[in-house]
This record gives structure tokens, sequence and C-alpha cells, in this order.
């Protein structure tokens, strides 16, 4: 299995797979592998039935593979080999690679990231079977990007029980369009979270926690025109985590920053959907301006807006 070519490669028994294994343990859809532009490889399952595993250890969630590791899905077993570059090649290769990131991160895009962290997972871990939890954990991840995907953005990362999406605006102003597939997005992610006890016997049901946040930042593509991988860089990316973490002390489902708030009223919403709060966020030496909601809010909203555009 080489890795080239690409930033996402899918193992499964199925045939739209890049790497299909004859193997009858192996699901159809088993796992994925992903290169992130810092160099790094990481491994998720997608909810396999028998599941995934590195030196041993079932994956439950997406980690990051280092040289030398052994994997195994079902019963076949491979090594992940990440050859280091070779030492009188290496003054050549950083030349190349400086010039490269200082041409790529010098690419002001206006962006909205958008942060999803499932809540309680750690006490969800202690209460479960590692096999369901590892195979429950997968499908959601699975789902969410899907999810992602169909709304005009993909996974930028990975960060334990939390993914992070990023949409990139066409230009210095934020479209309605854009706005309303990104609410859809997170209405939808909730529904499928909450959704997920029913095909797999979790202790409860799953709930999740978002933040939002629109502004410019830095950005490098290291994919191409047809399969993008942008990373973006900066404060825009930074509050982001930190409104989803603002939930929590808010006790809020979704916590979103000022210049979102603005680009979303461009679709009607108001102080009505979204209450506005000052609040103490880490890192920051002032109180910040956000605005808060429960996802029941969003979605009483959501199909207003589907409604009033129903065709009489």
């Amino acid at each position: 299995m080489l890795l080239a070519g690409n930033q996402c490669w899918t193992v499964g028994r199925s045939d739209d797979n890049n790497f299909v294994l004859g193997d009858r343990w192996i699901s159809r859809n088993h796992a994925m592998l992903q290169y992130m532009e810092t160099g790094e490889f990481y491994l998720i399952d997608l909810g396999s039935r028998n599941g995934t595993f590195i030196n041993g250890r079932r994956v439950s969630v997406p980690v990051t593979l280092h040289n030398g590791d052994e994997i195994t899905f079902g019963q076949t077993g491979l090594n992940f080999y990440c050859p280091s570059i070779e030492p009188e090649l290496s003054h050549t290769h950083d030349e190349i690679h400086d010039h490269t990131a200082t041409a790529t991160l010098h690419v002001r895009r206006m962006i909205s990231v958008l942060v999803i962290d499932i809540r309680d997972y750690t006490v969800m871990a202690r209460r479960l079977d590692e096999k369901v939890l590892s195979a429950a954990i997968g499908t959601w991840f699975r789902y969410a990007g899907e999810i992602i995907g169909r709304h005009d953005s993909w996974v930028d990362k990975y960060i334990g029980d939390a993914v992070m999406a990023v949409w990139i605006h066409g230009s210095q102003e934020v479209t309605q369009q854009s706005m309303l597939q990104i609410t859809q997005a997170i209405s939808e992610l909730n529904q499928m979270t909450m959704q997920l006890h029913t095909e797999f016997p979790l202790p409860f049901p799953l709930r999740i926690g978002a933040g939002l946040n629109t502004g410019y930042a830095m950005v490098g593509n290291a994919g191409s025109s047809d399969c993008p991988d942008y990373t973006p860089l900066g404060d825009t990316v930074n509050a982001a985590f930190r409104f989803e973490s603002s939930t929590k002390q808010l006790g809020l489902d979704l916590s979103v920053g000022e210049a979102t708030y603005r680009a979303l009223e461009q679709i009607g919403v108001d102080e009505e959907t979204f209450k506005r709060y000052a609040v103490e966020l880490k890192g920051y030496e002032q109180k910040v301006v956000t605005y808060g909601c429960a996802f029941s809010d969003l979605e009483r909203f959501l199909a207003s807006y589907e409604s009033s555009y129903e065709p009489s």
C-alpha cells in the first residue's frame, strides 16, 4: 500500500476503497488513513465490526501513526513505514519545502471554522465495552465526514473525540448560501449524533457541542483543485475552539463569533435564536462577545426558514 498522490485513503473489502483487502474479517468500509499538512498521518476506524488495531491496541478515536507502527485490519497485519529524508537530499528538500510553505501560507482568505466535540466521551468510554466503543465512535466519525462533505466542506483535523471543518469563502463577503449550508450541516450532525444509540448499545444518547467562527486566516492548499486540503492558521481558528469550549460554561449547544453572527443575520437569524453573551475565553485578556443557542433553537429557525421558501 503506497500512500502517495492523495490526502485520504480508505481500506476495506468493497471495491470502492482505495485499498481493497480480501479478508472476510474486514468490513466493506473498514478504516481510513488521512494525511495532514503538518506531515502527520491519522488512522481512523470507520465503525468496523472486527476493529482496527495499532500495536495490538484497538483504535477508538483517530490516532496519529508513527514510523514502524503495526496496523491490523481484521486479521490482516500491515506495517506503517514513513522513511526519513536521505541526509544528502535534506538540504535541497528543505529549501523546496520552505519556499512552498512561504508561497502558500501567505494567502489570506475569509473562512468559517466549525469545531464539533463529543460530550461526556470519557464517561461513556469507562462504561462501554471497548469493541462497542470503537465501532460506535468510528461510525460517528464516518457519518460526520459524510455530512460535512455533503455541505461543501471536509474534515480538516481530528482531535481526539472532536473534528474541525473549514469552509473557504470565495470572496470577502460570506454568502447566504454558505451560512445556510453550515447551519444545515450543524443540525444534521446533531441529529445523527442523537440517533447513534439506536445502532449501538450506548449507556446514554450521545451529544455534541459546537463552536463556529468566521474571519480571515492564512491558508495553504496541500491538495489539488479537485480535492483541496486547506490548512488555516491564526486567531480565527483558535477562537472557534474557544467558542466550542464556552458552550459548557453557558449551558448551550452552539456558540458563534460576532462576525459569524453578522453573516447569519443575512439568512434571518436574530437574537431570538442566538442570545448575546460576553464570555471569558482562555488566552484572551478581555471578555469576548459570542452568540449562543441550543440545537433546538437552531432547528426551529431552519424549519421556519425552509417553510418560508417552499413553493406555493
